[in-house]
């Protein structure tokens, strides 16, 4: 009998041989498609016109609809796609090369003269994106004068003021734990995809959001007691929510993906003694609970060299790193399969997107990405997807090379 795609996807985890490599597109927010890459995909595809919904405004990042997972043989979705096509909740934008589009209908999104703002429920100004831009901006932070005394407003804040956590579908405002465990449990029996759920927490990335990038890492070195205090605070929201999340869904969920920025195109942002004093106990915390609570396997998003960092990711409970950014200083792929390929499951790194993708011909995109099937493919160990997500400018027949190479590998045939 022939895996389902979830069998499959567990067996690459699991560091077992799957009868294919497992495909990712659109699972989770950074193995997307940008909106207007795939309203011109599917015209090159001869798929029917379908509206367009961008469900992360920030990045503009569209819905993959069915029948392009199915053209393109994808193992994974997300748990959101179990409230897609409630139409209610949508409403209609334009994307900045005047296509038409539909985003969440509780965005506050407005434009002032020739720029679009996203605002906080208050009215405050969040993000923006000027003229000919393909996503949104961070232009507050909320802590950027420094981490105030008083942290007891913290959840608040986190909610209204930071533009990173923008809800996408469903929405929690009027999305109760009892429906959210009922269309997952109805996903999950609808379907043999692996089903990926977000997971809740994180730390780098907020310190970050809340306080300006530069400030933030000043302020690791300078007031490390000022940033275990936010740190801390931080942990105590995440951990509730975070069990209330998997007391609905966990039992219908096979990955929880976490997200956190460690690295940068030269390495690390942080020192591995950083990294093990500030973020490694409380990322453990996290991935801790997610197995006690379920049986999903535990994933993180993290860009950028991460190379010196792995060790201690998994050491913290890591089974999954995406997206594997391979263009970054000390991110080889042959050596990375060989150094970790046995302990973590490489999730991307299956397509440069930022020299390959969006510039090179079709059949240099077919050699690329066929050469890092067959050197992260043996023994399991691998979910195949682009590094982060497609960009607007990325050309659909690139696309449509990148995932017939796949296919090709796996010996399916392309319809």
């Amino acid at each position: 009998m022939a895996e389902t795609s979830r069998e499959r996807v567990l067996k690459a985890f699991n560091h077992e041989q799957p009868e294919r490599v497992p495909v990712d597109l659109g699972s989770n927010r950074a193995t997307s498609i940008n909106a207007i890459a795939y309203h011109r995909l599917r015209k090159f595809l001869g798929l029917p016109d379908k509206p367009i919904r961008v469900y992360d405004v920030v990045q503009h990042l569209a819905i993959v609809d069915d029948d392009v997972l199915e053209r393109f043989g994808v193992d994974l979705i997300d748990i959101g796609r179990a409230f897609y096509d409630d139409m209610s909740t949508w409403k209609p934008w334009q994307l900045p090369d005047g296509t038409d589009c539909l985003i969440p209908s509780w965005t506050n999104i407005g434009k002032e003269g020739d720029d679009w703002y996203l605002y906080s429920p208050d009215g405050r100004r969040l993000g923006i994106q000027k003229p000919h831009m393909f996503n949104f901006d961070q232009i507050h932070w909320p802590f950027v004068d420094g981490i105030p005394d008083d942290l007891s407003n913290l959840q608040d804040i986190l909610s209204n003021e930071v533009m990173w956590n923008i809800p996408k579908p469903p929405n929690p405002a009027t999305t109760t734990l009892s429906d959210l465990a009922q269309g997952v449990k109805t996903l999950r029996n609808s379907t043999d995809k692996a089903i990926v759920a977000p997971g809740i927490g994180r730390f780098i990335e907020m310190g970050q959001y809340l306080c300006r990038n530069d400030n933030f890492l000043m302020m690791l070195a300078a007031e490390p007691e000022n940033v275990h205090r936010l740190l801390d605070r931080l942990l105590e929201i995440y951990l509730p929510q975070l069990e209330q999340f998997l007391s609905a869904v966990g039992q219908y969920v096979d990955i929880v993906r976490f997200g956190d920025d460690l690295g940068m195109q030269t390495g690390p942002q942080i020192s591995p003694d950083m990294y093990r004093e500030f973020f490694k106990p409380r990322h453990s915390a996290l991935w801790q609970k997610v197995k006690e609570m379920c049986d999903a396997k535990v994933a993180l998003h993290c860009c950028g060299g991460i190379r010196p960092l792995l060790e201690d990711l998994i050491d913290a409970g890591l089974d999954g790193i995406n997206p594997v950014q391979t263009s970054c200083v000390g991110m080889d792929p042959a050596e990375l399969k060989a150094e970790f390929g046995d302990r973590l499951c490489f999730w991307g790194g299956g397509c440069d997107t930022q020299s390959v993708l969006p510039r090179a011909t079709p059949e240099q995109v077919r050699s690329h990405v066929l050469e890092r099937l067959e050197i992260f493919s043996p023994g399991g160990g691998f979910i195949f997807a682009q590094i982060h997500n497609i960009t607007a400018e990325v050309p659909p027949e690139n696309i449509v090379a990148m995932f017939d190479a796949v296919a090709e590998f796996n010996g399916r045939k392309v319809e």
